[in-house]
């Protein structure tokens, strides 16, 4: 889901913007994803508010009929109100959902479904569940950051000279290095690798290449069901040393020897996963499938995604000054000595060569008088 400003919003719930202007409906709704019904929690319509007009309660001023009761579910009610705020701030899919009087009519029904499970996942204790209460705390945090998005200008109104002076400051950033895309066939050992490279060499079709993925790669993903001609296909990689060439199913093994080969086709080499071939690495048969020159993007081209970043700076600079501010407002007191023990108990699991779990402090203490997340 994105936001008006064309970046991703931290959560994709439909009602996380909401909460600030309907907080107990979405409490519900967070114990009611705890109960194991998270399904119901995307169709809680009761929790809108306009954006533009201050929310239910203006409306209400504005319009008497929107107090008015449509259901009452165990001593809570749903208005007109809150129905007709669940339908208006839908996006325009899920509105077209609930065309037609039987469509409305099963909206109200979800709605009702979802106070009743909220009110029997309250009576649970969901709402004490300290999973619960950090998802209530996360749609909080989220709310109130998006006010401080308000005042924000959207991508197309930033003013050309600004971008304009972005794009001459950061040129370096618009030169693409070259990138070569690979195909690999990934093995048990080094014998098996050099027996695969040599059946890759007689058949240099991609319709051969294919098939000796699929009959001989030990790698799930790269024998899936995807058309052969792009069966073991792992991506593009840029050369050895540039900040944006890694590719987490490239080795860097692989990485080197692919930029090191002329053109493309097959590497007449098999390559180990680990430098020095250990013994417990795989082996790779690369075959390097296409080459992208280096090139330098235009102004023109790198316009779109220049706006993007910059809206995107100006909300992250908006955010810091507005957690600044909480700081000062809400003091924070840290516990720097149960930070360390942690810090330190942690180290010495992963040096057992355990994984890392949740840490608790070991000597009985809570730990709840640690930083407060605004």
């Amino acid at each position: 889901m994105q936001s008006n400003h064309g970046y991703p919003r931290r959560r994709s719930n439909f009602f996380a913007a909401r909460f600030a202007c309907a907080v107990a409906p979405l409490l519900l709704v967070a114990m009611v994803a705890m109960a194991g019904m998270a399904g119901m929690a995307g169709m809680a319509g009761m929790a809108g508010c306009s954006k533009t007009n201050g929310g239910h309660a203006q409306d209400a001023a504005l319009d008497p009929k929107a107090n008015h009761v449509l259901v009452e579910v165990g001593g809570e009610v749903i208005t007109l109100g809150e129905y007709s705020a669940a339908l208006d701030h839908m996006n325009q899919f899920d509105r077209l959902r609930y065309q037609g009087p039987e469509r409305r009519k099963e909206l109200l029904e979800e709605m009702i479904n979802v106070k009743l499970l909220a009110q029997e996942a309250r009576r649970r204790g969901y709402d004490k569940d300290p999973l619960v209460r950090q998802e209530v705390r996360e749609i909080l945090r989220d709310a109130v950051l998006e006010s401080a998005r308000t005042g924000v200008p959207e991508p197309r109104d930033l003013p050309p000279a600004e971008v304009r002076a972005y794009f001459e400051a950061h040129r370096d950033d618009f030169r693409d290095p070259e990138r070569r895309r690979l195909s690999v066939i990934v093995v048990k050992d080094e014998a098996t690798a050099k027996d695969v490279l040599a059946a890759a060499q007689k058949d240099r079709s991609a319709e051969g290449w294919g098939k000796l993925v699929k009959t001989r790669s030990i790698d799930a993903q790269a024998k899936g069901n995807g058309p052969i001609d792009l069966a073991g296909d792992v991506g593009f990689a840029s050369p050895p040393g540039d900040a944006r060439g890694p590719n987490a199913r490239i080795p860097e093994t692989v990485r080197q020897a692919a930029f090191a080969k002329v053109g493309t086709g097959v590497i007449d080499r098999v390559i180990p996963g680990q430098a020095g071939g250990k013994s417990d690495a795989k082996w790779f048969v690369v075959n390097v499938t296409q080459k992208d020159e280096p090139r330098t993007r235009t102004y023109e081209e790198a316009e779109r995604s220049i706006r993007i970043r910059l809206v995107q700076e100006k909300i992250e600079k908006s955010e810091r000054a507005l957690v600044e501010a909480l700081k000062k407002k809400y003091p924070v007191t840290l516990d720097e000595q149960m930070v360390k023990q942690i810090a330190k108990e942690l180290e010495a699991e992963q040096a057992k060569g355990g994984q890392p779990s949740d840490a608790q402090p070991s000597d009985g203490q809570s730990g709840d008088g640690g930083t407060a997340k605004p």
